[in-house]
């Protein structure tokens, strides 16, 4: 049953993930022009598609977006599985619950950049292939602040920037768990390295009797 409540709660994450994306991509125009403010200027919904990784990096090569999508499978395929060792394990619920939600996040992005550059057509105009080239859809625009930042400043000087990101369903599933871990690992790991030391002590018990 374990297996099914976390597992299932993966699903979860990307059925929603999938259908808020897809009523984003039908229902509201691209960009500024379809932009819609839910508490004033602070949050807005705004259709967008990032074709890299978080706060649109990419890989700089013509095959960049393919190592990338690439990566991203083989990286659903462990955590898939680190999950399932995790349930296995008996390990804390709430470190399950949290890897739960990464996956889940991991998975909805995935879809995106192996399917929607041929189902949806928003492959770049120069991919070698719609397959395995889809830009990730983004709506959740949490503007803190827009403004140009100074020549001065390394890095990101010299330009008119957002300080927010925009983000979808997935991303903030992989945010969550991320920060639930961080916050409470003491919690988790030290449970689990307790409940790994009563295991070995049962074992020596056993071959010791």
């Amino acid at each position: 049953m374990n297996y099914i409540k976390y597992f299932g709660i993966t699903l979860l994450i990307i059925v929603i993930d999938q259908v808020v994306k897809m009523v984003v991509h039908y229902q509201m125009d691209f960009g500024t022009v379809g932009q819609i403010k839910v508490f004033g200027d602070w949050f807005k919904l705004h259709y967008t598609t990032n074709p890299g990784m978080a706060f649109g990096m990419q890989l700089g090569s013509e095959y960049g977006k393919l190592i990338l999508t690439s990566f991203r499978l083989i990286a659903m395929f462990g955590i898939g599985y680190y999950l399932y060792l995790l349930i296995s394990k008996s390990a804390h619920p709430g470190y399950i619950f949290c890897i739960s939600l990464i996956l889940g996040g991991a998975i909805g992005n995935l879809i995106d950049s192996v399917f929607y550059g041929a189902w949806l057509g928003n492959a770049p105009y120069d991919a070698p292939s719609p397959w395995f080239h889809g830009q990730v859809i983004d709506m959740f625009y949490i503007d803190i602040w827009e403004g140009f930042i100074p020549d001065w400043i390394p890095i990101f000087g010299g330009g008119y920037t957002a300080l927010w990101p925009i983000f979808n369903i997935a991303d903030a599933s992989i945010f969550v768990g991320v920060a639930i871990i961080l916050i409470f690992q003491k919690r988790f790991f030290d449970e689990e390295k307790k409940a790994q030391e009563e295991d070995d002590v049962q074992k020596q018990f056993i071959e010791n009797k």
